[in-house]
């Protein structure tokens, strides 16, 4: 995505003229959600000043810092540090969901008897919303890496992953798809 991310951070670009983030966080209230800590990297503080204190989008919001890309499970473990609780619902901050996905997901790992929950798309490939029990967040301080990644997390924690399908996604993560989807008078 670069040159635009050496401006913006990812979450503040477009999906159909809405910063991703923010539509992210609507989403995420309309499942019912009321807390989430945003944890925020380069040019985080772009980020903080779209997203506020979290009311604007029916959340209570806080934030915390991961000062290199170092993996989702890193990202989790920050989180954890600074108060989230498990079961946590965790999400990258690039990708949208159909309107319900994340309901549906979050109902589905509720009552799901496996141990972690992992979103998969129509297309069978998985999609970056997974559900995390204390089992997987109790590991994240023991996990080899840089990168430290969710998957070796569950593995880790010896937990089963349901795979909970969710319709299709959208996401910032390939600058093709990015401009045919938000500059769509281009052929």
């Amino acid at each position: 995505m670069r040159p635009l991310t050496e401006r913006w951070p990812k979450p503040v670009l477009p999906i159909d003229g809405r910063p991703v983030i923010g539509s992210l966080a609507r989403e995420l209230a309309a499942a019912g959600l009321t807390r989430a800590t945003v944890v925020t990297g380069h040019l985080a503080e772009q980020v903080e000043a779209l997203l506020g204190d979290g009311r604007a989008f029916g959340l209570e919001l806080r934030y915390v810092r991961q000062p290199s890309p170092d993996g989702s499970a890193d990202a989790v473990r920050r989180a954890v540090a600074a108060g989230a609780r498990p079961p946590l619902l965790v999400t990258a901050a690039d990708t949208l969901f159909r309107p319900g996905d994340v309901r549906r997901f979050v109902d589905a790992f509720d009552s799901s008897d496996e141990g972690a929950a992992i979103a998969v798309g129509p297309d069978g490939g998985w999609a970056p919303l997974w559900g995390l029990p204390d089992a997987v967040t109790g590991v994240l301080d023991d996990l080899p890496g840089p990168p430290y990644e969710l998957l070796r997390a569950v593995e880790q924690a010896g937990v089963e992953i349901a795979r909970i399908e969710i319709g299709k996604t959208r996401d910032l993560t390939d600058p093709l798809d990015f401009v045919r989807e938000n500059v769509p008078y281009l052929p």
